[in-house]
């Protein structure tokens, strides 16, 4: 059965946050809000929840999953930052941007690229989502909610529980979210390349 959380966007309740921590750490499949729409997320060791959620989305291999990270450091600890990345990192995060960056031995293998080792990663602005990361200790592994053949990110949790309900372990009621998605920024290479202009200015990045 989907528990159905409705968490305050300003003041988290805890132990609504710590009866979601629990249902992710045992291999759980949620949807929660971020500062650009819903996303999906779960621990990143969870092989049979990452599966969940590429179905989900109708995902393939060639998909760059997201690391949802709480601050700057987390991100070095799974991908490669140089001291120019590093600036433009410090300079719009937290924020609605995703970062592809080459990623550590940190990440999982079954997260990676077939053909290159690079990963997303991003630290949002939003209290709900600081609060699961902080509680759960290490990065969610992510995709933002857009149902197949939709353009947009999902933002009404009661829809989320109609549509996908039956496939998710929770889904947190934070209230609406942003239409657009994130801005999509890819930095393995300087200048960086914007892949899909989203929320997030993509002026810092042409």
């Amino acid at each position: 059965m989907t528990q159905f959380f409705q968490i305050h966007p300003d003041n988290p309740q805890k132990r609504l946050i710590d009866q979601t921590i629990s249902l992710l750490r045992g291999g759980g499949v949620i949807a929660y809000p971020t500062d650009s729409g819903y996303a999906l997320g779960c621990c990143l060791g969870e092989k049979k929840a990452i599966e969940k959620i590429k179905w989900l989305r109708s995902l393939d291999d060639k998909h760059n999953f997201t690391l949802v990270c709480s601050d700057l450091s987390e991100i070095g600890t799974y991908a490669k930052v140089d001291n120019d990345v590093f600036r433009l990192l410090k300079a719009h995060t937290p924020g609605p941007y995703t970062f592809i960056l080459n990623a550590t031995n940190e990440v999982p293998r079954l997260l990676l690229h077939p053909k290159r080792r690079s990963i997303g990663v991003r630290v949002p602005d939003h209290r709900i989502s600081h609060a699961l990361l902080a509680a759960l200790g290490e990065p969610l592994m992510s995709v933002t909610l857009i149902p197949v053949d939709d353009d947009l990110p999902m933002t009404d949790p009661e829809a989320i529980r109609e549509r996908f309900g039956a496939h998710l372990d929770a889904v947190i009621d934070g209230g609406a979210c942003h239409l657009d998605p994130t801005t999509v920024v890819d930095m393995r290479e300087m200048p960086p390349t914007v892949v899909r202009e989203g929320r997030g200015d993509t002026a810092p990045f042409q």
